[in-house]
């Protein structure tokens, strides 16, 4: 996904301090139970692994239903069937990385919308996600796939468990 400057108008930017209040609000309306989060990505790109790297995280901190985490990753070519396997009446949160404007490197975006994965690299797929939360891990570039296989793994990993520390405070799962 690629955050483009009409689309961030309908998305809350945000640090990762934000992020707690963002899960907050979920919260007050949903229990964890109630809840699925599709963090979505692979292992096999560095700045895409984001989504890998925070499911597995999440369940860590003990959500009970996380689809897309290292050992089994939501990617571009099982998505779809993921999703079908989503029980119905679950509200999905959908975390994914995505490229950004410079000013928005390491920056978060998050709404109560749906986001389409794979966007910033070309892909076709559908638009997941009651709520959904984009990670900026890197700079668009003329060349999007080149840029999501070379960003700094660190950064997505520091990205990743702010974003799994920032859903557990919300939830009441850890102080």
């Amino acid at each position: 996904m690629a955050i483009r400057e009409e689309e961030s108008r309908k998305r809350r930017k945000m640090d990762a301090g934000g992020l707690a209040a963002f899960f907050r609000g979920i919260a007050d309306e949903y229990s964890a139970e109630q809840l699925t989060f599709l963090c979505i990505g692979t292992d096999r790109s560095t700045g895409d692994a984001l989504g890998p790297l925070t499911g597995s995280r999440l369940l860590e901190y003990g959500f009970p239903h996380v689809t897309g985490t290292l050992p089994a990753p939501c990617d571009a070519d099982n998505l779809i069937q993921r999703i079908t396997e989503i029980p119905e009446g679950q509200i999905i949160i959908a975390v994914d990385a995505c490229l950004g404007p410079p000013a928005a490197l390491g920056c978060y975006f998050a709404a109560a919308q749906p986001l389409r994965p794979a966007e910033s690299v070309g892909g076709l797929l559908p638009a997941v996600g009651n709520y959904s939360l984009a990670a900026i891990v890197d700079v668009n570039s003329p060349r999007p796939y080149r840029t999501i296989q070379t960003t700094p793994l660190y950064r997505v990993m520091v990205m990743a468990d702010q974003i799994a520390r920032a859903a557990a405070l919300g939830f009441g799962l850890t102080d």
